[in-house]
């Protein structure tokens, strides 16, 4: 890869208070270098990003990054317990504070049935738990966080539809609070965002809200429409082995 060519070209984006914005397109566009640079983890050789009308770059990174909570595609955990890595989302939250962030993604259930509960330790880097829960886990530390920004890169492409569900809910008890940015590969993620940001070689190519970019028939179109299709083959191929449909009587 060429270092010195920019991954982002004229990109230009005004985000309110609040405001949940998803960003899609194809691998390589830039999703994932737009939410590096808003947590600082690099920052831009050109142009400038701001908080509240002020270059982000006059601010501590401790400032910035304490502003911001993150679920990645490949959560990460400590060795420990389930407890100990809950608690590092803030370090002086309560137990209370803990087992209310969990009940608010769904975490709360499955955590319950470990023998020692809060206390059941997780692995070297989490290995004892799925990647469903890690993710639920991390969800969890960052409702604990309490961020004024919330960024979420791929973190549903490697579950079940059963814990989408769950991540996808805390995720919204996340976003009421604060002002989001997802990335997401299966597009039922982000229906509900307020703006989708199309972005393809660096450029924002298309941007609107879900039903604004239907209407626009472009590259959002087709992707929805072709990820709708593929769905419903495979809803239809599992309806279509299941032993329920075998056992109907003939005609």
């Amino acid at each position: 890869e060429d270092e010195s060519q920019p991954v982002l070209k004229d990109f230009s984006l005004k985000v309110n208070r609040g405001e949940t914005i998803a960003l899609v397109g194809p691998t390589g566009g830039g999703k994932t270098t737009t939410v590096n640079l808003l947590a600082r983890f690099y920052e831009p050789r050109s142009g400038a990003i701001r908080i509240g009308g002020q270059d982000y770059t006059s601010f501590s990174l401790h400032s910035i990054q304490s502003r911001i909570g993150i679920v990645l595609q490949t959560p990460h955990l400590f060795s420990g317990t389930i407890r100990e890595n809950l608690r590092y989302g803030r370090l002086d939250s309560t137990d209370a504070e803990i087992e209310e962030a969990a009940r608010l993604v769904g975490a709360h259930d499955f955590i319950m049935k470990y023998p020692k509960g809060y206390d059941e330790p997780v692995g070297e880097s989490g290995s004892l738990l799925s990647v469903g829960q890690k993710q639920l886990i991390s969800l969890a530390r960052a409702v604990l966080a309490r961020p004024e920004i919330f960024i979420m890169d791929e973190a549903t492409s490697s579950v079940d539809t059963l814990t989408e569900a769950l991540i996808q809910r805390g995720m919204q008890a996340i976003m009421q609070k604060c002002t989001s940015f997802v990335v997401a590969h299966r597009l039922s993620t982000i229906k509900r965002a307020d703006r989708i940001l199309v972005i393809e070689d660096g450029r924002i190519s298309e941007m609107g809200s879900h039903n604004e970019l239907l209407r626009l028939r472009g590259k959002y179109y087709q992707l929805y429409t072709r990820q709708f299709r593929e769905q419903m083959t495979q809803t239809l191929d599992v309806f279509q082995s299941s032993p329920a449909q075998e056992a109907l009587p003939a005609d």
